[in-house]
């Protein structure tokens, strides 16, 4: 079984007694990942780091918050990124890519966040890296960090309802060019609770239907159960109508320290189960592979 979401650094401002130093790789790093995983039946990992915390993206990506006229939300969004960039893509794909040259069970992956008006250069950018597979995430809408407790008084001022559609545009808009794997943690709007009155059925059915067209994957994630939300993504609706659509899945946790790595495991299986998956897919040089899921119990 496999764990498809981690990152090997947490964000600016998580002060943890494991912490390795923005930018650098302790011996027994990866491995400390892996171990704790292990003793929750998952046996294969894939790091996703994110590409705009990465030096290199700086160009490509641009100064996303300015295309945005709402000055609080864009001062607040380019600090964030100003605090949060301090990682090399360089010697995070060489990290990964020396222990996959070890033998250990690792893919490596990358988190693109989603901006429409750069993703085509994005694209072009990464395409030398070998990865094995990407996800897309949608973190920003405009200049508005979503799903960043600072700015959550947006969800107010904007009101919840026009807040989800102008999300789920993004994600339908990612998930219909096909330009990445799978979708990550793909209802991430509901973090902190704010939900419309009655499930938005009508923009889960745009998001279904795009990722079906384009082939694209969606991740069943356990990092809800550790927010405000208290609830795995995508919702059980949500990841019911994935299924009926044909939309392959991968597991995930979104782990940020070795101790999270395949967090909830056993949760994530029975969610897919309960939606109708038996199995879950594997990635390897951005080509995939059913296999059957197992819970950390039926492993054993």
């Amino acid at each position: 079984m496999s764990d498809y979401h981690l990152h090997l650094h947490p964000h600016y401002g998580d002060d943890h007694y494991d912490t390795p130093p923005p930018g650098l790789y302790p011996p027994g790093l990866i491995e400390a990942y892996l171990e704790h995983a292990a003793r929750r039946g998952v046996t294969e990992l894939g790091f996703t780091e994110h590409l705009y915390r990465c030096t290199e993206a700086e160009e490509v990506l641009g100064p996303f918050w300015e295309w945005d006229w709402r000055s609080d939300l864009s001062d607040q969004a380019r600090q964030m990124v100003a605090d949060d960039r301090s990682l090399s893509l360089e010697a995070y794909v060489s990290e990964v890519q020396a222990a996959k040259d070890r033998g250990l069970p690792v893919r490596l992956g990358l988190e693109v966040d989603f901006f429409p008006q750069t993703i085509d250069a994005v694209l072009e950018f990464l395409r030398p890296y070998p990865f094995d597979y990407l996800i897309g995430s949608v973190h920003w809408v405009g200049a508005w960090g979503i799903d960043s407790g600072d700015v959550t008084y947006e969800f107010e001022r904007r009101g919840v309802d026009l807040a989800w559609e102008e999300y789920f545009a993004l994600v339908t808009d990612l998930a219909e060019r096909g330009a990445v794997d799978v979708l990550a943690h793909v209802d991430v709007c509901k973090k902190f609770g704010y939900r419309p009155e009655t499930e938005p059925i009508h923009l889960y059915e745009r998001v279904v239907a795009a990722a079906a067209r384009s082939g694209t994957a969606v991740e069943v994630s356990s990092q809800g159960l550790r927010r405000p939300v208290n609830e795995l993504y995508p919702s059980p609706t949500f990841l019911k109508m994935f299924h009926g659509a044909g939309v392959g899945v991968t597991l995930a946790s979104d782990a940020h320290h070795p101790e999270e790595a395949g967090h909830a495991h056993d949760e994530v299986v029975e969610a897919a189960r309960a939606a109708g998956y038996s199995h879950h897919l594997r990635f390897e040089s951005r080509r995939s592979f059913e296999v059957p899921l197992v819970s950390s119990t039926e492993a054993s």
